[in-house]
């Protein structure tokens, strides 16, 4: 028996030590509307929410230490996009921006299109066409059923 009766994601929580220049950048360069109560950021990201909250507070409430070491977090959060056109246009908005470009779009190993960009915290982002998967109109990916592999 599974111990999560549900294979999906609620919230992603992204510990930040400036969370109002974060909202900000998010809010005005990324475009993603704040849904949060006071005291909170929280980014509606059709289907899910992306979070943001003081990393030590958010440490403390997660009972674990508060000790940031190195600039990688391991972890990037990656939005698909429909074509390598697509891609393109969005680091060239990015760029425009003075938005941190870590890895130009390029043709990638396992055979899509992506780059990396990083938020004023360091937080990675992918963007990235894969030519193997379907979205829907939302923009969900779309994965075969059992039957189909």
């Amino acid at each position: 028996m599974a111990v999560l009766p549900e294979h999906r994601l609620s919230i992603m929580t992204l510990g930040v030590q400036d969370r109002a220049a974060l909202t900000a950048f998010y809010q005005d360069v990324i475009g993603f509307r704040n849904v949060g109560p006071e005291g909170m950021t929280l980014f509606d990201m059709g289907g899910f929410l992306l979070g943001l909250w003081e990393e030590d507070r958010l440490a403390k409430d997660a009972g674990l230490p508060h000790n940031r070491a190195g600039d990688f977090k391991g972890v990037a959060l990656a939005y698909n996009a429909r074509s390598i056109e697509e891609v393109d246009g969005i680091f060239a908005r990015l760029k425009d921006a003075g938005v941190k470009i870590t890895m130009a779009p390029h043709k990638a190993f396992w055979g899509g299109y992506s780059g990396y960009f990083a938020d004023p915290e360091g937080n990675a982002w992918e963007v990235a066409f894969n030519p193997f998967w379907t979205l829907d109109e939302a923009g969900r990916v779309v994965l075969p059923s059992a039957e189909d592999v």
